[in-house]
């Protein structure tokens, strides 16, 4: 089981900073789930243009309001609490903070961590993802890496 506090993740290199968002990653590739999961906030003015081709997302607004634009097709959403919109066709996309926009963001494949838009607003595809780790069935002992990630293995 993987447990995960966001307050313990300020400061480490799941924190990750860019020019309009700040993103804290409480899964990542090497995690083995699959996917990744992040706590997104999008600060309020910005507009981050943004095309993962090379990853599905499904993004959930929990605090703030902002607009979403197909760039394709110009069709703008209203981004409120509550709205959850997935670019399931590796959709090329603008998003527009009116204020400070939090988003809880799954991505699949998963990141690995420190990855930042590139100039298409991608990120990169970095490489295959880890199998999921293996567990130690005996293990009593709390393991807590320098990320302030904790592992606790099955007690008897």
């Amino acid at each position: 089981m993987l447990v995960t506090r966001l307050a313990d993740i300020g400061a480490s290199d799941r924190d990750v900073h860019a020019p309009t968002f700040r993103s804290r990653r409480l899964l990542l590739a090497q995690d083995g789930m699959g996917f990744s999961f992040h706590d997104t906030i999008l600060y309020a003015g910005s507009v981050t243009p943004m095309w993962y081709r090379n990853h599905l997302e499904a993004v959930y607004c929990i605090d703030g309001e902002g607009e979403l634009e197909e760039t394709e097709t110009g069709v703008i959403h209203q981004i409120t609490p509550g709205t959850l919109y997935a670019l399931d066709k590796h959709d090329r996309h603008e998003l527009r903070a009116k204020t400070d926009l939090r988003m809880i963001c799954v991505f699949n494949p998963p990141l690995w961590g420190g990855e930042v838009h590139e100039e298409d607003g991608s990120y990169p595809l970095l490489g295959a993802p880890p199998t999921r780790p293996t567990h130690d069935r005996n293990a009593k002992s709390v393991v807590t890496g320098g990320n302030g990630r904790n592992r606790k293995g099955p007690k008897d």
